[in-house]
C-alpha cells in the first residue's frame, strides 16, 4: 500500500520529506535554544545536510517532468546518505569515545579563527564534544536518531527511484 502511494504521488512524498526535515531542524533548534544543548561540529554538518535534503526535496516536489523528479530524488538520496554517514560516525564516537577528548572550538569559532580551507577539515574531525551524549530518547542519542532519520529518508528516495524507473516513459 505504501509503495502504491509512492508510485502514485512521488511529488507529495518529496514534499512530506521536506516538511519532515523542517520539523527535525525546528526540534534541533528547540534543543539548542530552549533546552540549552550546544551542537558539536558533526551536529552542525548534519544540520546542513538536513537543510539541503529539505531544500532539494522541496524544490523537486514542484517539478512535473519525470526525469527532473528522478534527478532531484537521486540528489536527495545522496544528501541523505551523506547525512547518515556523518551521523553514523558520530554514533561510533559516542559508543567508542576517543581517549583524548579534543573537539576544541565550536563551528563558529573555527570559521572566525581559521581560513575556510583549514576550518572545513576541522569541522569533519569529530571528537571530544562530538562523543558526548547530552540527550537521549528511548535510549538513543541525537546522533542515533539522526542516523535513523537520514536512513529512512534514503530508503524512501531509493524506493521512489526504483518505482519511477519501472514506470513506462510518457
Amino acid at each position: 500500500m505504501l509503495l502504491t502511494y509512492f508510485k502514485a504521488a512521488p511529488r507529495r512524498v518529496l514534499a512530506l520529506v521536506s516538511v519532515a526535515c523542517v520539523a527535525m531542524l525546528a526540534f534541533g533548534l528547540y534543543l539548542q535554544h530552549v533546552v540549552g544543548l550546544e551542537p558539536c561540529p558533526m551536529c552542525i554538518v548534519q544540520r546542513y545536510a538536513l537543510v539541503l535534503v529539505a531544500i532539494v526535496s522541496g524544490v523537486t516536489a514542484f517539478f512535473r517532468t519525470p526525469w527532473l523528479i528522478m534527478a532531484g530524488t537521486a540528489k536527495t538520496l545522496l544528501l541523505a546518505g551523506f547525512g547518515a554517514f556523518v551521523a553514523a560516525r558520530q554514533s561510533f564516537l559516542q559508543w567508542y569515545p576517543p581517549e583524548v577528548a579534543s573537539c576544541g572550538r565550536d563551528f563558529y569559532g573555527m570559521i572566525e579563527t581559521f581560513p575556510l580551507k583549514r576550518a572545513i577539515p576541522m569541522i569533519f574531525k569529530g571528537s571530544g564534544d562530538c562523543s558526548q551524549i547530552d540527550w537521549t530518547f528511548l535510549g538513543l542519542s541525537i546522533a542515533n536518531w539522526s542516523f535513523l532519520c537520514f536512513t529512512a529518508i534514503a530508503l524512501v528516495m531509493l524506493a521512489l527511484l526504483v518505482l519511477q524507473a519501472r514506470q513506462p516513459a510518457r
